[in-house]
């Protein structure tokens, strides 16, 4: 069996595996065994499609780790930001943490206001911290 065969066997088993993974790392490394086996199919040396295939690598590689940089340090804009819950019950009223009802659901939550708060008052998201809501009688702006 000619070289080629062989990268492009190994190009498509790994782009098969990026199907599983979602990570793009093997989605690069499996083209750029693919262009190995370009390389491999005119003819140039072993070394030669070496070279071409660890160069496709190494530099799409290099560009899914700072497309996965930027995407992680973006912040993100959360669409419940004001959003209305209504407040359960309290937690601790005195630490300002209480349970409300958004989404059919308690939420842990975070009271910004520092009194007239009851149960059954309609307050509204103003942050999304992990999964704890912070809420004030204010809707945000």
């Amino acid at each position: 069996m000619d070289h080629y065969w062989w990268w492009a066997i190994g190009g498509i088993a790994l782009i098969i595996a990026e199907l599983i993974t979602g990570t793009f790392y093997l989605l690069v490394i499996g083209i750029a065994a693919l262009a190995g086996a370009a390389v491999a199919y005119a003819h140039f040396s072993f070394w030669t499609q070496a070279v071409v295939a660890s160069a496709i690598a190494i530099i799409g590689v290099i560009g899914v780790t700072r497309f996965r940089r930027t995407q992680d340090s973006a912040p993100g804009i959360s669409l419940d930001i004001g959003q209305s819950v209504v407040l359960d019950a309290w937690v601790n009223e005195k630490g300002r943490h209480a349970r409300v009802r958004y989404r059919n659901a308690l939420w842990d939550a975070r009271v910004l206001d520092e009194q007239g708060v009851e149960a059954g008052s309609t307050l509204y998201i103003t942050r999304v911290e992990g999964s704890t809501l912070h809420v004030s009688a204010t809707r945000p702006a």
